[in-house]
């Protein structure tokens, strides 16, 4: 079967590579690499002699174009790169490094959430706008489904993730229609399950937005493909990945991928939690050595220009933001006054 197109149009890419502070010979790991559209950019900066670039993606389709489009591109700028590209899930970020034996990188990108790729492949059952076999599966190896978590799931279950994961207000009444048809026949195709939620919604409020069905689909998503659950855990691996003064650049594109991240670079950027009555740090931040891994360069997410969602309106709802590995071999001062 031929491979779709992967088209390579990355999202901020201006401000993620002026926020990588991309240095030649450097390594680098592009944890979503999908059409490799951010990838040929760094590559770009960074080729010459010692320059390692990772790409990593679960969709094994997009690796292998990626990893074609990367060798080639190398190739034309002299071939000085090492550039891998693996197969995987980005949470396994660090098994993935000490496979290659690669134990620090200069800068960690992670893109979030379903590729442009995925979304425009009728094939693939991500899109309520094309009439296609309910899949959804970011990996095509996983054995699970959209159509076995709308057929097998009961309503409560399908329910709660629709209104937690799609943040959908009308989650009760979408699970109930769809428990109702499946009993008819099992639901199997994209259109199939669009036309049910278009029902289940009520007429006053579907009247303006996008389709009815969005919500819903991005909930089934997510909840599939477990994308929240591994975030939080591919940050604290990336930032013990990165050497002194490297950065890592987040892309979200929806809100509870935002929260996580703003608050898993919170964490790592925190110093002493002890409460401020105590005399001296027993948290083990304030020690030598210990203070917080990262630091915030981005205090409110970076979002697309104008000119941007011109060309690439699926760019409204991207959010980066960035964050610097800080050198803890440094003692940080515990005095609790000065730290006041």
């Amino acid at each position: 079967m031929a491979q779709p197109p992967y088209e390579h149009t990355p999202v901020l890419a201006d401000e993620c590579l002026a926020y990588l502070s991309l240095k030649r010979g450097g390594a680098y790991i592009d944890g979503t690499v999908g059409g490799a559209g951010h990838a040929l950019l760094i590559l770009e900066k960074v080729s010459g002699e010692g320059a390692v670039l990772i790409g990593i993606d679960r969709d094994g389709g997009a690796a292998a174009v990626s990893a074609e489009r990367l060798k080639t591109r190398n190739a034309s700028l002299g071939g000085h790169a090492r550039c891998e590209v693996i197969h995987s899930n980005f949470v396994n970020i660090d098994i993935i490094c000490n496979g290659l034996g690669i134990s620090e990188v200069d800068g960690v990108l992670l893109d979030l959430g379903v590729s442009s790729n995925q979304l425009d492949d009728a094939g693939r059952g991500f899109s309520y706008r094309h009439d296609s076999p309910l899949d959804m599966r970011m990996d095509r190896d996983s054995p699970r489904t959209a159509a076995d978590i709308v057929n097998d799931c009961t309503e409560r279950e399908l329910a709660d993730i629709i209104r937690h994961y799609g943040e959908e207000r009308w989650a009760s009444r979408i699970a109930q229609f769809i428990v109702d048809a499946r009993a008819k026949k099992p639901i199997r195709t994209t259109f199939e399950l669009a036309d049910i939620i278009f029902a289940a919604v009520p007429k006053g409020a579907r009247r303006d937005g996008p389709h009815p069905a969005r919500r819903t689909f991005m909930g089934i998503r997510i909840y599939l493909n477990d994308e929240l659950a591994v975030i939080g855990e591919a940050i604290n691996k990336s930032a013990k990945l990165l050497k002194p003064g490297g950065r890592l650049c987040i892309i979200s594109f929806h809100s509870l991928e935002d929260r996580i991240v703003k608050r898993t670079i919170g964490d790592l950027s925190a110093g002493c939690v002890c409460p401020k009555d105590l005399p001296m740090c027993v948290c083990g931040r304030g020690g030598p050595g210990q203070g917080p891994i990262l630091k915030k360069i981005t205090r409110k997410p970076v979002l697309p220009g104008e000119d941007e969602l011109r060309r690439n309106p699926r760019a409204r709802s991207a959010k980066l933001r960035v964050a610097e590995k800080q050198n803890r071999a440094m003692p940080l001062n515990i005095d609790r006054q000065q730290r006041d």
